[in-house]
C-alpha cells in the first residue's frame, strides 16, 4: 500500500482508491484484466485491501464490468468539468454512499467507508470511486487525471508528480516507446 506523505495532496484511502482505480480501467485497455474471472477479481481486492462482502459469482463479476465500464467514461468528461461533476453526482446517488469513518486490522488508519460492509461489491467500491472523483474536483485537482500521451494507448493513469509532467500510463512501456521514437526521429534528422 502507498504511504501517505506530510503534505501529500489527497488522504490515504483517497490516493489508494485513485490507485486502484487506474489500474481496475487499465485492466480493460491492455493492463492484466483484473476482472478475467473471480479469483482475478479476488486477488485484485486483496491486492488493494478491500474488504467486505465477496460474492465470488458471475453475476458481481458482471457488476464490476459495467462499473469498471461507467468509470471509464468519467475519462471523457475531463474537459468538461460540469458533466463529471454531474456523472460524479449521479454515481454517488446509484451507489447510494453513505459515508462513516472506521478502522481495522488490514487499514489501521481512520479512513472512510461509504457503505455497509455487506452491501454488494460493485455499489461499495462505485461509491469510493465517486468520493475519490469528488475529492479530485473539490481540491481542484482534475488535470491529475490524464490518458497516456502515446497516441497508440488508451490507457489512464493519475499523475502524482510534483509538476504534473507525466505522460504515459504503466502498462504498455509507452514512455519507453514514445522516447525512443523520438530520438530515432532526431537521428533521422541529422543525418
Amino acid at each position: 500500500m502507498t504511504e501517505l506523505k506530510r503534505g501529500a495532496l489527497f488522504s490515504q484511502d483517497t490516493l489508494t482508491t485513485l490507485l486502484a482505480l487506474a489500474r481496475l480501467v487499465n485492466s480493460e485497455f491492455g493492463g492484466p484484466d483484473v476482472l478475467e474471472s473471480a479469483e482475478t477479481l479476488c486477488a485484485f481486492l486483496d491486492e488493494h485491501g478491500w474488504t467486505g462482502r465477496r460474492d465470488g459469482d458471475k453475476a458481481e463479476l458482471e457488476a464490476m464490468r459495467a462499473l469498471r465500464t461507467r468509470i471509464s467514461a468519467l475519462w471523457e468528461l475531463l474537459e468538461n468539468e460540469e458533466a463529471l461533476v454531474a456523472e460524479v453526482n449521479s454515481l454517488l446517488a446509484t451507489t447510494r454512499a453513505n459515508p462513516w469513518l472506521t478502522r481495522h486490522s488490514e487499514a489501521p488508519y481512520w479512513h472512510l467507508h461509504f457503505n455497509q460492509p455487506d452491501d454488494p461489491l460493485a455499489e461499495r467500491i462505485g461509491a469510493e470511486i465517486a468520493m475519490a472523483f469528488a475529492e479530485i474536483i473539490r481540491s481542484d485537482e482534475i488535470s491529475r487525471l490524464k490518458q497516456c500521451a502515446a497516441p497508440d494507448c488508451s490507457a489512464v493513469l493519475v499523475d502524482l508528480s510534483r509538476n504534473r509532467s507525466r505522460l504515459f500510463c504503466d502498462i504498455g512501456n509507452c514512455g519507453n516507446r514514445m522516447h525512443v521514437a523520438a530520438y530515432r526521429a532526431r537521428l533521422r534528422k541529422l543525418g
